[in-house]
């Protein structure tokens, strides 16, 4: 339920946004960039993980494994039910977890990052760091395991094929005002 109080919206419960997609898709930029413009909150789902676990993205990934990492990122999104209004960039493999989606459902609002995989490929600067990045290879067979699950579970998608990051930022606070999200 949203109430207008004094020309601002004002979201009951839990009214978080998170944005799914793969890798390089820009996820993180854009929860920060309108977080600041719409004066919310924007957290890192990878970044809360890494902080809880004392160890790296790689370094779960290496020493304790996939489902180990999705675990831990299932336990940070369970942390945000007692938060509101945030923007949440979501890891490209989050949706391979099911409680991490009825988490995000049960808490807000999926925003899918549209692209074509070779504009991942163009994005991503440091692939070292990436636990699920081995090759091109190894990215289009993810790239095709992933995007119907991201398809799936988003309540909105923006297509971020051949625009700049300005013109998926003005269209992304644009569909999410429209829906009376922001």
């Amino acid at each position: 339920m949203v109430e207008k109080s004094g020309g601002y919206v004002i979201h009951e419960g839990c009214d978080h946004i998170f944005f799914v997609g793969f890798l390089g898709a820009g996820k993180s930029t854009l929860a920060r960039n309108l977080g600041r413009l719409f004066h919310r909150g924007y957290v890192d789902v990878d970044r809360m993980v890494e902080r809880s676990v004392g160890k790296t993205v790689c370094e779960i990934f290496s020493e304790e494994g996939e489902a180990s990492f999705r675990r831990y990122e299932a336990r940070e999104l369970r942390k945000l039910a007692q938060r509101k209004s945030l923007l949440v960039s979501c890891g490209g493999g989050i949706v391979e977890g099911e409680e991490s989606c009825a988490l995000m459902h049960r808490m807000g609002s999926i925003v899918f990052l549209d692209g074509a995989l070779s504009d991942s490929l163009r994005q991503i600067q440091h692939p070292e760091l990436r636990p699920d990045f081995v090759d091109e290879a190894c990215a289009s067979r993810l790239y095709r395991l992933r995007r119907p699950l991201y398809e799936r579970e988003c309540d909105l998608r923006i297509d971020i094929r051949d625009k700049t990051f300005e013109q998926v930022a003005a269209e992304a606070g644009q569909l999410l005002w429209e829906k009376g999200l922001l």
